[in-house]
């Protein structure tokens, strides 16, 4: 069996943003030499998560709103901001869209559905985290 792992910072300017990182993690796929595997694409830090969807910018503007509405960026909502953090609703939007994803490497290739696209997304910016890759395989 191969394995591959390789860690990517990110260091978003927005508090909330998605970045496109399918070409990322095409990128480590080709370089581990895996034909028939999986990948794991895993948030490193409980205010970001991964996912996949549509890259579609009115998708993601959606997103954003349905993410606010859920869970505001009010300090005064959330208990855990008592410990003199303000990042209670990230926490929130982290859980709501998941901490990784695993797709299935079919041919040494991501096999992805026609419109699926792997996105990293931040709910509380402005600092460097990291994102694990890891591909395992034949």
């Amino acid at each position: 069996m191969k394995s591959k792992t390789e860690y990517l910072t990110f260091n978003v300017p927005a508090r909330m943003d998605f970045v496109h990182i399918t070409s990322d993690v095409e990128k480590v796929v080709s370089e581990s030499g895996v034909q028939e595997g999986l990948c794991l694409v895993n948030a490193m830090h409980i205010t970001a998560s991964v996912f996949i969807n549509d890259n579609e910018s009115g998708l993601h503007a959606d997103y954003k709103r349905w993410l606010e509405k859920l869970a505001p960026q009010d300090p005064s909502l959330y208990q855990h901001n008592q410990t003199g953090e303000d990042n209670g609703d990230a926490h929130h939007k982290r859980q709501i869209m998941g901490r990784e994803v695993v797709v299935a490497i079919t041919e040494g290739r991501l096999d992805l559905g026609p419109w699926e696209r792997i996105f990293y997304g931040e709910f509380d910016g402005r600092r460097p985290k990291r994102l694990l890759i890891k591909v395992i395989g034949e």
